[in-house]
């Protein structure tokens, strides 16, 4: 009944730094990130806008310049 739309509040996303993720913040990487199955490299200091949160705590959905349907680990994020 609606339980995929919903966030589990259990969970808390973290960034690099320790703070809270939330659906929609706005993030930046921290380091260079190849990215798998294409030639393109995401480059430290990229913006990410409106991320999306998984069920997995260490993971988030977002989509980039060059590349759609990413996901990225939170180890490599800080919120902006």
């Amino acid at each position: 009944m609606g339980y995929d739309d919903e966030d589990d509040d259990d969970t808390v996303v973290k960034d690099s730094n320790g703070n809270v993720l939330n659906n929609g913040d706005s993030v930046t990487v921290i380091k260079d990130l190849p990215v798998k199955g294409t030639s393109v490299t995401i480059k430290r200091g990229t913006l990410i806008k409106n991320i999306r949160l998984t069920n997995k705590p260490e993971e988030i959905e977002c989509n980039a310049d060059k590349v759609k349907g990413l996901v990225l680990k939170t180890c490599f994020l800080k919120k902006a």
